[in-house]
C-alpha cells in the first residue's frame, strides 16, 4: 500500500483513502476539469490584486478556483513567486481564508515541482513564519494545519540545502508544539497534520526528529482540546508509519531506522498514547515486510531488528489487556479503543510471530469489538420500549459502515493464523471464547427478532447483517479448528469427540444466519459428522444438547413476558431445531432406542406440526431414519419404539394434512414403516385405517375436488395404491377391503382411472405370491363398480356396507 502511496501527489489525500475516513477537506472542493482559459484567468486575477493592493472577493474566487483544481494544475516558479509575494506584504487586510489558499497552493507548487528554486524556498518558509506571528492572536486552525503540512513537505525535498531543511523543521516543530490545540481540534485536519510530521519524518535531517516523534506520539493526542483517538486515526498513523519507514528503507537510511525503532518500539514512553505507538509497530511490520528482500545485508540485519522490536510491543500492549491468562472485558473507552486497533492492525500488517497475548487480545476485540452485538442485545432488551430506537439504529448504521466491520473477513483470518501456532492450551481458551459467543448470540438475537419483528424491521435487518458476518467468522474459525484437532492422528479421541460436539452445537446456533452455501461450512460440516459418526458417545453427546421440548414450548425467559410467545413464530429457534433435525439421520445408528425416546422424539413430533414445510418435511426425514435405523445391541427395544411412535407418528401427520404436513413427508414415512416394521404388525393396519378415514372424511366434505389429481383425498388415494404393492402379505387383505370402499364411493370417470391404475400396477408385478390375490380382487371390484353404476343409472346410486362389500369380495 506504500507503494501506491508514491502515486498519490499529496499524502494526505493518501491517508484518507487508506484509513477510510468519511470526513472530506472543507478546503479542497474537486470541480470538473478546469479548462486552461479559466485556469489563465485565475493567475490573472491573482497577478492584478497584487499590483493594485485590491484583494476583493474576485481575488478570492480565483484562489478557489485555483486550489479545486489541484489535482490536475502545476504551480511554476513564477507563479510560487506570485504567492510568496503576497504572503509577505504586511498591513494589508486580506479576505478570510484567502491566505490559508495561497499557502495551499505554495503545498501544491513543493509536491509537484521537480527541482524547485532554493531561494524560493527559503523565501516561502519566511514568509509562512511572518502570517504565523503577525496572525497568533487570531489563528484559524485551518490555517495552521496548512502551514504544517507546507513546513512538512519543504523539508521532505531531496534537493534542498541542508540549511532549508533546518529552517524548515523548526517552522514545522514549532507550529505543533505550540499550536497543538488547534491543529488537532478538528476532525478534517488530522491527515493533514499527519501528513506534515510524516514528511518532516522523511527528510534527510536528522535535526528535531525526537521533538517531531513526540508531536506524532505525544503532544497532538494528550493536549486538551485535541482529538480523540480512534481507529481512523490509529490507521492514518499506521500507513503513515509504513510509508515513512518505507521511504527509509528505499533511501537506505539505516540510522534513521534503527533511531525509530529505539525511541518508539524499544522504549516506553509515559507521554505516548498507547494506541498510537500500537499502530506505529503494526506499520512498521507492514513496511518491513514489503521491503525485507531488497537492500544490503546491512539494511536486511535493521529491517529484522526493527520487526523483531515491533512484534516486541505489541506483545508488550497486549500483556497489559492480558491478566492471568484470559482478556479482561473493557471497561474504559481507552480499552475500547486499544481492542479495536488490535483488530485493525494484526489485520493490516501482516504475518506476526504467534504470541498467547496477542491470540487473547484478537480473540476478544473480535468478539466484542468487530462483532458488538453484546454491546446492542443487552442494553436494548433491558430498557425496550423506554428509550428511543432512533440513536440505537444510527450506533448500527454508523459501525456497519465503519472500516473495523468491514476487515472482519481479514480480522479473523489474522486470528486463525494465530491460532494455527498456540499453545494447546491458549487454542482450548480461544475455542471456548468463540462456542461462547455463538451460544449468547442464539440465546440474545431469540430476543431482539421476537421484540423487533415487525415493530423494528429496519434496525433488526440491520442488526442480523452484523450477525450474518459473524457466521461467517465462526464457519472459518470452526474449518481452523477441525484441521488441528480432527485429523492429526496423535490427537486423542476424547479430544476428537468434544471437539466436534461444541463445532456441531456452535453450528446450530448460528443456523439462522446461513443464507449462502460456504465450501468452508461443507468442509467443516463432513469433517464433524465423520468423527461423531464413529462413536456412540459423541452422537448422544451432540443430541442430548438439543432444547428439550419445553424450553421450545414454553420458556422461562423475562422477555417473554413481554409478548404472546408462540413457538412456531420463533424463527432463530426453528432454524437452530432444524439443523438438528438434518443431522442426526446421519448419525442415527449410533443413538440408542432410549435416547431417541427421550431427547429426541417429542421435539421431532413438535415439529412435524411447524407451518414451515421445510422444516415438517425435515421431521418427516428423522422419522424415516429412525425406522430404516438398526442397532444389534438392542434390536427388540428398537423395534418396539419403531411399532408405538407409528401411532403417534400417523396422529400428529393426519391432523394436521394438507394444510402444514407436506405430501412427500408423509408418504416416505408410511412407506418407511411398512418396510421396516414387522410383518402384520398392529401399527401398519393402524396406519392403513388412518389413512382411509382421512381419504374417505376428505372426500365427503369436498366433493367437487375428486376429480383433480393434486387433491388431498387424491393423494391419499394415491399412496394407498402405492402400499398395495409394498405392506406385507398379512395386512394386504385388510388393504385392499378398505381401498374397495373408497373405489366404491368415487364417480365413474374416477373409478376407471383407478382401476386402471391398478391394472396396470399388477400387470407389472413379478411379486407371485400376492399377484393372484390382486387378480381376483380385482376382477370383483371392477364387477362391483360395474354393477353399481348399472343400478346407479336405473334406480339411483346403491352403495353396499362394510359387511357386503367384504362378502362379495
Amino acid at each position: 500500500m506504500a507503494r501506491n502511496a508514491k502515486n498519490s501527489v499529496f499524502l494526505e489525500e493518501w491517508l484518507r483513502v487508506v484509513s477510510g475516513s468519511s470526513v472530506s477537506s472543507s478546503l479542497v472542493k474537486q470541480n470538473s476539469v478546469p479548462s486552461a482559459r479559466s485556469i489563465i484567468q485565475a493567475w490573472s486575477e491573482i497577478r492584478e490584486s497584487l499590483q493594485s493592493q485590491k484583494f476583493d472577493t474576485r481575488f478570492l474566487q480565483a484562489l478557489r478556483a485555483l486550489v479545486s483544481s489541484e489535482s490536475t494544475i502545476h504551480v511554476a516558479d513564477p507563479q510560487a513567486k506570485l504567492l510568496i509575494a503576497i504572503l509577505s506584504l504586511k498591513d494589508v487586510s486580506f479576505p478570510y481564508e484567502s491566505c490559508t489558499l495561497v499557502i495551499r497552493l505554495l503545498y501544491v507548487w513543493i509536491r509537484k515541482s521537480f527541482r524547485p528554486s532554493q531561494a524560493l524556498v527559503g523565501s516561502a518558509v519566511q514568509a509562512i513564519r511572518g502570517v504565523v506571528d503577525v496572525g497568533r492572536c487570531n489563528l484559524q486552525p485551518v490555517l495552521v494545519a496548512q502551514s504544517v503540512l507546507v513546513a512538512g513537505a519543504f523539508a521532505c525535498v531531496s534537493s534542498l540545502s541542508g540549511e532549508l531543511k533546518v529552517l524548515s523543521l523548526e517552522l514545522l516543530c514549532r507550529l505543533l508544539e505550540e499550536e497543538c490545540s488547534l491543529v488537532g481540534s478538528q476532525e478534517e485536519l488530522i491527515p493533514v497534520v499527519l501528513a506534515g510530521i510524516g514528511y518532516g519524518l522523511s527528510s534527510s535531517s536528522d535535526v528535531h526528529y525526537v521533538r517531531l516523534l513526540d508531536s506524532l506520539f505525544g503532544c497532538i493526542w494528550l493536549k486538551d482540546g485535541g482529538p480523540r483517538g480512534s481507529v481512523t486515526h490509529g490507521l492514518m498513523i499506521l500507513h503513515l508509519v509504513e510509508w515513512v519507514v518505507s521511504s527509509y528503507m528505499r533511501s537506505d537510511y539505516v540510522n534513521k531506522m534503527s533511531f525509530f525503532a529505539n525511541e518508539v518500539l524499544d522504549t516506553s514512553k509515559a507521554d505516548y498514547t498507547v494506541f498510537a505507538v500500537l499502530m506505529a509497530a503494526a506499520g512498521a511490520l507492514r513496511a518491513s515486510a514489503a521491503g525485507s528482500s531488497g537492500g544490503g545485508s546491512q539494511n536486511l540485519e535493521v529491517v529484522s531488528k526493527l520487526r523483531n522490536s515491533a512484534e516486541k510491543r505489541l506483545e508488550a500492549v497486549a500483556q497489559r489487556l492480558v491478566a492471568n491468562g484470559s482478556v479482561k472485558l473493557p471497561t474504559t473507552q481507552r480499552e475500547d479503543l486499544l481492542l479495536k486497533c488490535f483488530a485493525i492492525a494484526l489485520a493490516r500488517c501482516g504475518s506476526v510471530s504467534s504470541s498467547a497475548p496477542l491470540l487473547l487480545c484478537l480473540a476478544s476485540a473480535l468478539l466484542t469489538q468487530v462483532f458488538p452485538l453484546g454491546q446492542i442485545y443487552e442494553p436494548f432488551c433491558k430498557s425496550y420500549g423506554n428509550d428511543p430506537i432512533g440513536p440505537r439504529l444510527i450506533w448500527v448504521r454508523e459501525h456497519l459502515s465503519g472500516v473495523l466491520f468491514k476487515e472482519s473477513g481479514a480480522v479473523t483470518g489474522a486470528l486463525c493464523n494465530q491460532y494455527a501456532t498456540a499453545s494447546e492450551e491458549n487454542k482450548y481458551i480461544v475455542e471456548n471464547m468463540i462456542w461462547d459467543f455463538c451460544q449468547n448470540l442464539y440465546l440474545q438475537h431469540r430476543q431482539i427478532a421476537l421484540l423487533l419483528r415487525g415493530v423494528e424491521d429496519t434496525l433488526l435487518g440491520d442488526i442480523e447483517k452484523i450477525a450474518e458476518s459473524s457466521f461467517l467468522m465462526v464457519v472459518v474459525f470452526a474449518l481452523a479448528v477441525t484441521k488441528q484437532w480432527l485429523n492429526p492422528p496423535i490427537v486423542s479421541e476424547e479430544r476428537k469427540m468434544e471437539t466436534s460436539v461444541k463445532i456441531l452445537v456452535s453450528f446450530s446456533c448460528v443456523e439462522y444466519f446461513r443464507h449462502i452455501r460456504l465450501p468452508e461450512y461443507m468442509e467443516t460440516i463432513r469433517e464433524v459428522i465423520s468423527c461423531v459418526q464413529e462413536n456412540d458417545a459423541t452422537c448422544v453427546s451432540f443430541v442430548k444438547s438439543i432444547p428439550t421440548y419445553d424450553s421450545l414450548t414454553n420458556p422461562k425467559d423475562l422477555f417473554t413476558q413481554r409478548i404472546e410467545y408462540e413457538w412456531s413464530r420463533d424463527d432463530v429457534q426453528t432454524s437452530r431445531i432444524l439443523f438438528y433435525l438434518r443431522v442426526i439421520p446421519t448419525c442415527i445408528g449410533r443413538l440408542s432406542a432410549s435416547a431417541f425416546r427421550r431427547v429426541v422424539a417429542s421435539t421431532m413430533f413438535l415439529y412435524i406440526g411447524h407451518p414451515n414445510r421445510k422444516v415438517a418435511r425435515a421431521s418427516h426425514t428423522l422419522f424415516v431414519a429412525f425406522l430404516s435405523s438398526a442397532k444389534e445391541s438392542e434390536e427388540d427395544e428398537r423395534n418396539q419404539l419403531k411399532e408405538d411412535l407409528v401411532y403417534y407418528y400417523m396422529e400428529r401427520s393426519l391432523e394436521v394434512y394438507p394444510e402444514i404436513t407436506p405430501f412427500e413427508g408423509l408418504a416416505s414415512g408410511v412407506a418407511a414403516l411398512t418396510r421396516h416394521l414387522p410383518a402384520g404388525s398392529p401399527a401398519i393396519f393402524y396406519s392403513v385405517h388412518s389413512l382411509v378415514e382421512k381419504a374417505s372424511s376428505t372426500f365427503i366434505t369436498d366433493d367437487a375436488s375428486q376429480g383433480r389429481k393434486s387433491d388431498p383425498g387424491n393423494q391419499i388415494l394415491d399412496l394407498l395404491l402405492r402400499l398395495v404393492s409394498l405392506v406385507d402379505i398379512q395386512v394386504l387383505p385388510y388393504l385392499m377391503k378398505s381401498l374397495a370402499q373408497i373405489i366404491i364411493m368415487l364417480p365413474k370417470e374416477r373409478q376407471n382411472m383407478v382401476l386402471g391404475e391398478l391394472y396396470g400396477q399388477v400387470a407389472e408385478s413379478d411379486d407371485v405370491i400376492r399377484k393372484p390375490s390382486l387378480v381376483s380382487w380385482l376382477q370383483s371390484l371392477n364387477y362391483l363398480c360395474s354393477n353399481n353404476r348399472t343400478q346407479g343409472s336405473a334406480s339411483g346410486p346403491t352403495i353396499d356396507s362394510s359387511n357386503q362389500l367384504a362378502a362379495r369380495l
